[in-house]
């Protein structure tokens, strides 16, 4: 038996987790494997924590044979694999009885997993008033800390922030107010917070609530999960019966799920439910999803979140600071808050990690907290101020106001002078100023062929040859881009 917190268990794991990757990929291991721990080995049987019910069924469900192939490799015996719920850095060390888990590879005989059981044919994802308190939101995991008190409001923000407190009120008090209601700004500036924040107003108020939070990914895996088990009608059901719906990543949603979640949204808006969505662009931009979703998103209130100003980013560093300063007893200078606030301009994230860091280096070297070990410590992220990343929606943005043509317009398939010039430019600059491939640019420019961005990039870089004004026009649009 190997148990946990032991040597060669960690240094057993992190040979098995090298496998892993290099099996399936960095991206893939990042998803699915990067939060697994290792809690012990009984006999033929491994024991795996994870912090989300849903990476626990995935993982058990999809990879239980290659997890197992990857610990066959130091530890013959092992025949099994058992994928249990994490709460608070805590996992059950107890394991079911030998004779109730099957091995992997045998589809008919039953499997226990004692912290995360197999999900029922319409997955439980509403509160439930008889669960345990950290089970009380299931679905997409809950993070503890992004309540209404944590979030620093700003000018950025400010609309958001006092919707979402509007809505978290009225949902409470069985009324709604605006419905739906879209959120949408780039990563980074606080949608999933506002969307967590709700979620703990409406079940701090009102515990009998049946509050659903879902990521776009988890409610299609929740969907095609049903499907698969041909319970798909249950499934339908079961989310209709909601108070409060609360979807987040929209972009991502797509294929017969986001068909299903456009059902859903109908049937809970005709019967004054609340639903909250999250996006990183506008529901007109949102090119995966069905038109009439579109209409149903921009008919309801959206509100945009702005990139953070000076001012709102000095104060979420001065928070993040106090909340350290209170935890370990060290102190954030002035100038450091200063330098931090300037510097760091990506997004909250950044903000935080940005804190965080110093706090690790300080907590690590016993350096005390300066602009030098600032200047040191946030190298990689002020560099990512510097190259700021440009997107296809972006310059299509851009293009289309410069140049006075429709969005629309730039993706269709007409051939006057008007739209094919600023046309060509734009994939001229998607070429120019993102890593996306010749395919991936035609795709996003109305599905065309990787031979149409070919022949536009090169007639571009042509007549910049011999027209000046072109030059100076394109250097212009670059700069509005990365500004």
């Amino acid at each position: 038996m190997i148990t946990s917190g032991s040597e060669a268990q960690r240094d057993l794991f992190n040979r098995v987790r090298a496998r892993l990757k290099a099996g399936v990929g960095e991206d893939v291991f990042t998803s699915w494997f990067a939060r697994l721990e290792l809690e012990e080995i009984v006999d033929d049987l491994v024991h795996l924590s994870a912090p989300t019910r849903f990476l626990c069924s995935w993982v058990q469900s999809n990879y239980a044979d290659r997890i197992i192939e990857s610990f066959r490799q130091d530890v013959d015996v092992v025949t099994r694999l058992q994928v249990t719920l994490r709460v608070n850095g805590q996992a059950t060390k107890k394991l079911a009885p030998a004779a109730e888990i099957a091995p992997s590879g045998d589809a008919t005989a039953p499997t226990a997993v004692a912290a995360a059981p197999q999900m029922p044919a319409t997955p439980r994802l509403v509160r439930d008033n008889s669960a345990s308190k950290g089970d009380a939101l299931a679905g997409s995991a809950i993070d503890q800390r992004m309540t209404f008190e944590t979030f620093v409001p700003g000018a950025a923000n400010e609309m958001a922030f006092g919707v979402a407190k509007q809505i978290a009120h009225a949902a409470a008090n069985n009324s709604v107010t605006f419905n739906p209601v879209y959120i949408h700004s780039t990563v980074g500036l606080g949608k999933s917070h506002l969307l967590n924040a709700i979620a703990h107003a409406v079940q701090s108020a009102d515990a009998s609530k049946n509050i659903v939070y879902l990521t776009a990914d988890h409610f299609m895996y929740h969907f095609i999960t049903a499907v698969q088990r041909q319970s798909a009608l249950g499934f339908k059901e079961w989310l209709r019966r909601v108070d409060l719906l609360l979807i987040d990543d929209m972009q991502f949603l797509q294929g017969k799920s986001a068909t299903e979640f456009g059902h859903t949204l109908g049937t809970l808006l005709t019967g004054a439910k609340q639903v909250v969505v999250a996006g990183d662009a506008p529901p007109r931009d949102l090119e995966m999803i069905d038109e009439r979703i579109r209409s149903r998103l921009s008919g309801g209130l959206v509100v945009p979140i702005t990139g953070f100003d000076m001012e709102l980013r000095r104060a979420i560093v001065q928070r993040r600071a106090d909340q350290a300063s209170a935890r370990y007893g060290m102190h954030f200078p002035t100038p450091v808050i200063d330098y931090v606030s300037r510097a760091v301009v990506s997004h909250g994230r950044d903000l935080d990690g940005a804190v965080n860091r110093l706090v690790a280096a300080n907590q690590l070297t016993g350096e005390l907290i300066t602009v030098p070990l600032a200047e040191k410590t946030l190298a990689d992220l002020i560099r990512a101020r510097d190259a700021k990343r440009v997107r296809i929606e972006d310059i299509l943005k851009i293009v289309s106001r410069h140049y006075k043509v429709p969005r629309n317009e730039l993706l269709s398939a007409r051939r006057s002078r008007d739209v094919v010039r600023p046309r060509q430019i734009a994939m001229f600059l998607a070429k120019a100023l993102t890593s996306r491939s010749l395919p991936e640019i035609g795709r996003r420019f109305g599905g065309r062929d990787h031979t149409t961005v070919l022949h536009s990039v090169r007639k571009v870089e042509s007549m910049m040859k011999d027209d000046i004004e072109l030059c100076q026009e394109i250097e212009l649009l670059k700069r509005m881009l990365e500004e």
